[in-house]
């Protein structure tokens, strides 16, 4: 029998993947379990539409990234912070301070999660940081530190 699977089995497939079971083995368990659904005709064509939907969404979420990496090349955002004089900083700045920045310089919305520091920030001057914006997308963020 030939059924879709609603979630990942381990050992059968994943998730959305039509595969061929035992009678036995899908009306028995996967069914009533939930796992699967039979693959009629109407089930399948629901199966390509979503994917084609999932499809077309991953292009563009993608195309959105490219374009935020486009910004992002070309953005410096300036943080400040409470310094102890001699350049030094009380405290490092934190990547949630650089996305606050961001949004605000620029309505980029960015997760802090996805700006990653190399090493914490602790003194003022210009830095280089990497923003993670999925799809293998990364792209350089210019952060310039000014002491408050």
């Amino acid at each position: 029998m030939k059924v879709i699977l609603l979630q990942d089995v381990k050992g059968k497939g994943k998730k959305g993947q039509m595969i061929e079971v035992s009678d036995g083995y899908a009306r028995n368990f996967m069914l009533p379990k939930k796992l699967a659904i039979e693959a009629t005709a109407d089930a399948v064509n629901t199966m390509r539409m979503n994917d084609k939907a999932a499809a077309e969404k991953a292009a563009r979420e993608r195309a959105e990234a490219l374009e935020i990496s486009r910004k992002l090349r070309e953005m410096t955002v300036t943080v400040t912070a409470k310094g102890g004089g001699a350049g030094r900083l009380f405290g490092s700045v934190t990547n949630q301070e650089i996305a606050d920045a961001l949004a605000k310089a620029s309505g980029i919305k960015l997760d802090k999660r996805k700006i990653v520091l190399s090493d914490p920030i602790k003194s003022v001057g210009t830095y280089t940081v990497q923003c993670k914006l999925g799809y293998e997308i990364t792209a350089p963020l210019t952060v310039k530190i000014e002491e408050a």
